[in-house]
């Protein structure tokens, strides 16, 4: 017999898409259904991000929407931990609060019939809790292998929500691998905040590629977000001997200034970063990068900021996420003296874009005429090696399959096939 239904609705990262399949996975265990209708559900999560202001604010002014409905509301995932407190405060009527750390006490939180906070950092590790994902897996699934962080990067919430860097025991990982291939899955992305410091069972990343490319019926791999000074040559020569292993990587500078990347404290430098990018290229030259950018870091000059754009001229990107600062609290940066004035990161994150648009497009463009081989997700859509989103028309293809598509033309955001290879 049912408990009752549920809906997630999700905000922020990969990491959060993957807790949500988690949760609903442990909820469906304890007898819940899951329903796309979140007015009618009996139990209404939202699995928070809490990298930037905006999203923050976006949770809160979606919670306005349903606070008059009978459903249990339950806020999870990382504003939940920082923000407990505000949360109870804007929002009085939600009844359960837990962090990405407790959700595997979902069920239990729920039974006791009462308001809750959950935010603790348990000794114990959440995936032990976990079951296998339930039902028949997408064709493109998620793995969790590396949770948290210990770098501290100034600006960064990370290590405060997601706790001290978790590497999972390799067997477990493949286990899961396993299990999401035999249900279907043809393509897997290994994520973590600091995907590339894994060290689970003393194994490297690369021992993880080299094992999940021996899954019969896995077609492609991808791994993400990578930590530029954690790149090792073994991990980069697996670009070379894998190939399922896709040839893009997304890579954040944040800043092509040496002196702004110490005030982030981050541990490399811009001719760091762009040796490693030079380092991949040789040994995969079909590599293809993404970054992300954040524009006007408390004290960054206009110095500073014409370095960034000077990184242009050494590498070209194939895509990126480019943000003003954002100040969230508890972090360093937060409360760094001179902060940027709003407007002139307004104006110098839309410097940056320009260009960075234009070396997506030309990336982009470069495909036109050639056949590219695409998973599709949709009926009408679907992704090229490189990540890039392939648009069709008139075609017939379905979710899953696998496809040579000829590209006829080339945007900023996508690209659009209307042949196939002959």
């Amino acid at each position: 017999m049912s408990k009752g239904t549920f809906h997630i609705k999700t905000f922020g990262c990969q990491m959060n898409m993957y807790d949500s399949g988690k949760m609903a996975d442990i909820l469906i265990s304890d007898g819940y259904a899951q329903t796309d209708d979140a007015q009618a559900a009996d139990v209404l999560i939202f699995n928070t991000c809490h990298i930037r202001e905006k999203a923050s604010e976006k949770l809160f002014s979606e919670l306005g929407t349903v606070r008059k409905l009978p459903s249990v509301k339950v806020v999870a995932g990382c504003v939940a931990q920082a923000q407990d407190e505000l949360v109870i405060k804007r929002a009085p009527f939600v009844d359960i609060i837990v962090g990405p750390l407790m959700y595997h006490k979902l069920p239990e939180l729920l039974k006791q019939k009462q308001k809750a906070v959950a935010t603790e950092f348990p000794s114990e590790s959440k995936f032990d809790f976990l079951s296998m994902p339930s039902g028949r897996s997408k064709f493109s699934e998620f793995i969790a292998v590396q949770e948290g962080c210990d770098r501290f990067c100034s600006y960064c919430v990370v290590p405060y929500v997601r706790g001290a860097e978790y590497s999972r025991p390799p067997a477990e990982i493949l286990a899961e691998a396993r299990h999401l291939v035999s249900n279907g899955a043809k393509e897997i992305t290994v994520i973590g905040q600091n995907v590339n410091a894994y060290h689970g069972g003393g194994k490297t990343l690369e021992y993880l590629l080299y094992k999940l490319a021996e899954l019969d019926g896995l077609l492609r791999i991808r791994y993400t977000t990578s930590y530029p000074g954690a790149m090792t040559d073994q991990l980069m020569a697996a670009h070379k001997e894998i190939p399922k292993l896709m040839p893009f990587l997304h890579m954040p500078i944040q800043s092509g200034s040496d002196r702004v990347l110490r005030a982030m404290n981050r541990k490399y430098t811009v001719d760091q970063y762009v040796e490693t990018v030079d380092k991949l290229k040789q040994m995969c030259p079909d590599m293809a990068i993404s970054s992300d950018f954040i524009t006007g870091f408390p004290g960054e000059t206009e110095e500073d900021f014409q370095q960034t754009l000077s990184l242009l001229d050494r590498v070209s990107f194939a895509s990126y996420f480019a943000f003003k600062f954002s100040a969230r609290p508890g972090t360093a940066a937060a409360d760094l003296p001179k902060q940027v004035d709003e407007s002139v990161k307004k104006q110098r994150l839309a410097q940056l874009q320009k260009p960075l648009n234009q070396q997506r497009l030309r990336f982009n463009s470069g495909f036109a005429g050639k056949t590219v081989p695409v998973l599709m997700t949709g009926e009408t859509h679907g992704y090229s090696p490189h990540m890039q989103v392939v648009n069709i028309k008139g075609l017939a293809c379905k979710e899953g399959d696998m496809v040579n598509l000829k590209i006829s033309r080339a945007g900023v955001n996508s690209l659009v096939a209307e042949g196939f290879d002959s």
